[in-house]
This record gives structure tokens, sequence and C-alpha cells, in this order.
């Protein structure tokens, strides 16, 4: 069946485009992508359309959606909802309560909650097809899986919420002045002008470490602002930064040149104590640092050090390594550290607006569209999700173990989908993709309804091609990342129920991730001794192993992925370079396993050298 008779059939239906996602159990993304002639449609739906077509359902009677609002919000975003539904507004009411009634309304509105949330209590089953808006970011607190098994949607703030925790990071500084202080001497009755002359924002160079949603938005605050800005993300192409005003550099060049340093990148074993002493002697004298994106990707100690030594002219840090803050920490000792307790946005306008998203988004799944930053997938039709669904695993481990083992500049993706998969819609399967590519390196929640638009944000220019056969498997996912310096290609598949990588740069392998070990993948010469050097020198780090594979062409280039019981210490770092001279590169640690029993396999990455 074409996207002409498809769409043929539909008209005859006359159902909508939601309303035919609706009866075949698809996303309405879908329907478009089948009728716009861009994805091939599955054999099953014709034998599905047929059997509309011959028993046609009665089409529901239209009534007014009841929509309960079980938390104080903002008027405003009440109203929108009055436009398109009958609205009750009951705050207060004891879990128990509320559970009792949820089942009488289309949508809920609640804001963040923990234990009383009705997620919580033992006897919540939201009915088919219910909608949560939820006030806030963070999705943790809930559970994708579980939402997606009690088919409801929770759609939470999005753009707004990502808006005023930029609007937080410009608070905070670039500033020109020194308000708390100047405030307080007020306050004592002094009229102090010459202790609080500033310095302004106008011509100085901005450096911006991560170019995510948040990063990217102070990057063109920051050239609104007049100043140059700089900005540094391995994971972001190159022409991205530019379109943001903002000028690609490296790491060294960017704490070197800047004026003010803005930190936006998630806290990993590799941004862990990322800006220390070492590079805070590589900056300009007078320097400025912002920190409001996580404790200990600046080491809270030598920032202290440095700003005491005239070294960093002043600092603002919203976060800490420890929170609340110990009572001793460094930072709290200078009055040119400026220190907030985690408050990311709190604004009265702020919280208008989220009420207002939330609302907007309800309004967009009632009317049959997608939910902007839904945080769980579209349901897949059932023939999509039994072919492809096992190899979502496959395609996330896949981009997590690329990420991890490319250096240099990201250029361009190529994503190949071999055997049956390809006959099927292989959307799933590259938003997996997308989300293993951004695991090690960022926080974003990645889903089938932003994974594109995620992609998009980062200038990744990613190329698909299907393949209706393999000549050794009968189904693999291939992903070959292209580099400034390098290129990399992982393939995955499933064997026995469990996700394997089976190729990586083209040697063969057999890699199967298990949840508490650290893995380490060696490049080197095929030629006799070497698996004993690295056995030594694992050995004299007392880092035991645990198993040990090896691909390789003969007499040339070699693969050894060594799975170990424990991470390597920093302290590694001092080996000697007789002992991996004839490596290509040093030893990477390659992944780590998830160590929570929540996590699944791959959940914790600590990309990076395993000897520093």
């Amino acid at each position: 069946m074409n996207a002409s008779e498809f769409s043929t059939v539909r008209s005859a239906l006359g159902l909508s485009q939601s309303g035919m996602a609706a009866a075949l159990g698809v996303d309405q993304g879908t329907i478009s992508r089948w009728e716009s002639g861009k994805v091939r449609i599955p054999a099953a739906i014709e034998l599905a359309l047929a059997t509309l077509q011959e028993n046609p359902e009665p089409m529901p009677e239209t009534r007014r959606p009841r929509i309960l609002i079980a938390d104080p919000v903002a008027p405003e975003g009440i109203e929108l909802l009055r436009a398109i539904g009958d609205v009750e507004v009951k705050t207060g009411q004891a879990a128990d309560a509320l559970v009792a009634s949820i089942e009488n309304y289309d949508a809920l509105v609640v804001r963040k909650r923990d234990e009383g949330h009705p997620r919580h209590h033992r006897s919540w089953r939201a009915p088919a097809g219910h909608r949560t808006g939820r006030r806030g970011r963070r999705q943790h607190r809930f559970g994708s899986r579980d939402r997606t098994r009690r088919h409801r949607r929770e759609c939470p703030a999005g753009e707004h919420d990502r808006r005023r925790r930029t609007h937080d990071r410009l608070a905070h500084g670039p500033r020109p002045s020194h308000p708390p202080q100047a405030d307080a001497s007020m306050r004592a009755g002094k009229w102090d002008r010459k202790s609080y002359v500033g310095t302004e924002v106008r011509g100085k160079t901005l450096g911006v470490i991560g170019l995510g949603p948040i990063g990217s938005e102070v990057a063109r605050r920051g050239v609104g602002l007049d100043m140059r800005v700089l900005g540094h993300d391995p994971y972001v192409a190159e022409e991205r930064t530019r379109s943001l005003g903002a000028e690609p550099a490296d790491f060294e060049t960017l704490i070197a040149v800047a004026d003010f340093i803005s930190v936006h990148v998630p806290m990993t074993a590799a941004t862990k104590g990322m800006i220390s002493t070492e590079q805070f002697a590589r900056m300009k004298d007078g320097v400025r640092l912002l920190n409001v994106a996580r404790g200990g990707i600046i080491d809270e100690a030598a920032l202290a050090a440095a700003v005491q030594s005239g070294k960093v002219a002043g600092a603002a840090v919203d976060v800490f390594t420890a929170e609340p803050i110990d009572p001793e920490n460094p930072l709290l000792g200078d009055p040119r550290i400026i220190t907030t307790p985690h408050l990311g946005a709190s604004t009265a306008e702020a919280q208008e607006r989220v009420a207002v998203d939330v609302a907007e988004q309800i309004v967009d799944v009632l009317a049959g569209r997608p939910a902007r930053y839904a945080v769980n997938a579209p349901m897949l039709a059932p023939e999509t999700l039994k072919v492809v669904g096992p190899y979502m695993a496959v395609a996330e481990i896949v981009g997590t173990v690329a990420t991890q083992l490319v250096t240099g500049k990201l250029k361009s993706i190529e994503l190949e989908y071999l055997g049956e998969i390809a006959e099927y819609d292989t959307t799933p399967l590259k938003a997996s993709i997308i989300r293993g590519l951004l695991k090690p390196i960022s926080e974003e929640t990645v889903n089938i309804v932003n994974a594109n638009i995620i992609a998009q944000s980062r200038g990744w220019d990613i190329a698909e091609q299907q393949r209706t056969s393999h000549a050794v498997f009968n189904n693999l996912v291939n992903l070959k990342v292209v580099t400034s310096d390098d290129e990399v290609t992982v393939s995955g598949t499933v064997v026995h129920d469990h996700a394997h990588i089976v190729l990586i740069n083209g040697l063969d392998v057999d890699l199967a991730p298990e949840r508490g070990t650290y893995l380490l993948a060696c490049d080197n010469e095929d030629r006799p001794g070497m698996i004993g050097r690295v056995g030594t020198l694992l050995g004299e780090f007392d880092i035991n192993i645990q198993s040990m594979q090896v691909g390789r062409r003969r007499r040339g280039r070699a693969l050894m992925l060594i799975a170990v019981d424990e991470a390597p210490q920093p302290g590694s770092a001092r080996r000697d370079r007789s002992h991996s001279g004839d490596l290509q590169r040093p030893p990477r640690q390659l992944l780590a396993s998830g160590r929570s029993h929540e996590s699944p396999p791959l959940s914790r990455v600590l990309p990076g050298d395993c000897f520093g």
C-alpha cells in the first residue's frame, strides 16, 4: 500500500489523522510520515485497514473533557483550560480522596509532589488515555516505564522552565557590580562607593562550557550584551555554535582567554573537577566564574584558593558538592563569592508561565496533537513493537559506546538498519541511538517525541539507511560517528534476548554489558606479548581482570575489551610510557554499568582514559 492509497482509505473512513492513529494504535506522527511517503507502510497495516472498513467503529459523541486541578496554579493556566473543558479546582485534597476521584476526569494538573502524589499511592491506577500535567522539569521522580505501562501521558513544563533557568544563570552574572555586599554596607549606615567599583560586560569575552539547551540560551544572551562569546562542546557541531553567534573554541583556548566563564555541563566522571588548580593557573588574572549547573564540576577548594589569591576576581555559585551546604565549605568565607541555595529559577513570572505551559500541553493532547515535552514515548503499533522493541536497547548501547570511543569535534552520524527491522518504522531506534549518544554527556531526556529536535539543536547531521538483509546477522543496528579527529563504527544485535555489541571498527567482538563491571577498550598492534603487557600494567595498579576478549585482524590492528572489577583510580595516571608505547592510544575506560537496582545496564557511563 502506498501513501496515496492510505490517505484515500482514511478519507473514506471519515477519520482525522489523530482518529486514524487512535484506531490503529500508533502515534499521529507515524500517520503523517506514512501519508508523506517518507516511511514504508507495513503490510500488517493494510490488513488492519481492511478490518476497519468492514467493521467501522462508531464515532464517539463529542463532549467537553473534565479536568481536575489538584494543586494551586496560576489563574492564566486555569482560564486557558476552561476554554476547552470543564475545569474543577480542588486543592489540598488528601491522597486517598484524590485517588478515589481521579477516574472521573480526563486530565489532572498537579505540582511537584513526592509521597503525596497519587502516583505513589498503592491503589493508584490511572485510566487509559489519562493525562497528567506536572509543573517542574525533573523527570526522575515519577518513572517513565511506569507511566507508559499504565497508558497515561505526563507532560512536564518544558520551554519556559528552561528559559527561567537560563534567566537565573544571567541573574547570577556576569555582574557589573557587587549588589549583595553593597546592600549590606548601606544597611550598616555606610556610603562606600569606592569599594564596589565593578566591570562592564560589554566588549568582554564570555566562555560558555556546554552548549545544551541552557548553555545555548546563555550564549545568545551574551551576544545580546555585546560580548564576544566562545562556546565549547565537542558534541555540538561547529555550524550550530556559530548559529548562536558564538565562536567554536577548544577547552584550553576558552579558559585561557575568557573574562567570564559559565559552566553548563552535566556531572559525570569526565566533568567532575574539570576546573581545578591546574586550569585556574592558565586563566586570565581577574577572571570571573559561574557554576549554576552541578556541584563538583568546579573544585570548590581550588576556587576558594583562586579567589583568595586574586587570580579569580569573583564567582557566583548556586550548586554545591554536598547539599545542603556544609557550614565549613570554603566558598562561604569570601565576600567575593556569591552563593545561593540551589534556587534554580524561582520567580513569580516563571511560575505563571509554567502553569500556562502545562495547560497548553494538555490542550494539545486532548485535541489529538502530541505533547511537546512528553517524558515518555507515544504508543507504538503492536506489530512494530514486537519486532523493533528488543532492538531499542541495542540502539541505545551502540550510541553510548560510540560516544565514549570518539575524540574531536563531531561532524556527522550515519545510521544503518539491516534485516527485518528495516521493514518497520525505525523511528524508535533512531531515538534510542540519539539517547545513547547523549547519555554520557547530557542530562536531557530523549524520546520519540523530541529526539529529532534535540539532535537538530546540536547541529547533528544524521543520515539513515535501511537494508533488508545482512551476510551474518538476521538483524543489525550499525552506527558510524565521524569527528574532526576520528571515525568510529559500532554495531549491535540481540542474542538470546540480550543486547550485544558485535562489531567495533570492523573488528569482531561479543560484548554483553553486565551490571557492576567496568570495561576498558585498548587499541593496539596485533603481535605477541600485547595482552601480557596490558595485564601486567593493570596488575601493578592492583586492578583485577574479570574477563578479556580480542577482536583482531591477523598481524594488523587489534582491539582488547577488558572487564575489570573496579574503576581505575586517577592516581594510575603516572604510568611508565614503556608499558604502553605500542598502543595506538592509551587504554580508555569505556563504560561502567549501573550500580542502582532501579537502573538498566549502562546507566552509568564514565568516558575518558582509564589511566588519566
